[in-house]
């Protein structure tokens, strides 16, 4: 298991570049987390001090307005969520609920900080594919806000335009 577990993670662009040896230390200071249905990895501006990596499942990513819960979107088996703690340091900024019975590695941050020390190189490699995933999703949030200006201002445009 903890074999196929390191080369899962060597597929996930989060790890890509990173030593077999870096991973297996991430791995053993990590903890499986079974998350059921309808569970709750953690809430909106609860503290952080983990990311999680989807081995199996999905999960929505919800931000909390006027008492509801809404999605922003959908992660599955590979995807990442909670890395933003690892940047900003800051409580967490929306929700992850289980849309169905999830498997995931919880890396604390500890572990990560270890790292730094143990091969600066290797948590600046770290540092920077967290990085990309970040700009990516900001890339897809920057997108979605355009084509909802765009929507809200121009009626008179043909939403068809605003999906291409």
């Amino acid at each position: 298991m903890h074999d196929t577990r390191i080369a899962t993670l060597q597929g996930m662009p989060i790890f890509g570049g990173l030593r077999t040896d870096v991973l297996a230390a991430l791995v053993a200071g990590a903890r499986q987390v079974d998350m059921p249905k309808g569970g709750f990895f953690f809430h909106q501006d609860d503290a952080a001090h983990s990311m999680f990596v989807l081995e199996a499942g999905e999960v929505a990513v919800q931000r909390r307005w006027e008492g509801q819960h809404l999605t922003l979107g959908h992660l599955r088996e590979g995807d990442c969520f909670g890395e933003m703690a690892l940047i900003d340091l800051f409580p967490r900024s929306a929700s992850v609920q289980a849309v169905e019975t999830c498997n995931a590695l919880e890396l604390p941050l500890e572990r990560i900080q270890h790292l730094a020390q143990a091969d600066l190189e290797q948590f600046a490699l770290l540092h920077m594919n967290i990085a990309r995933e970040l700009s990516r999703r900001l890339r897809v949030a920057d997108d979605r806000l355009f084509h909802a200006h765009v929507y809200a201002t121009r009626p008179d445009l043909e939403y068809a335009f605003l999906l291409t």
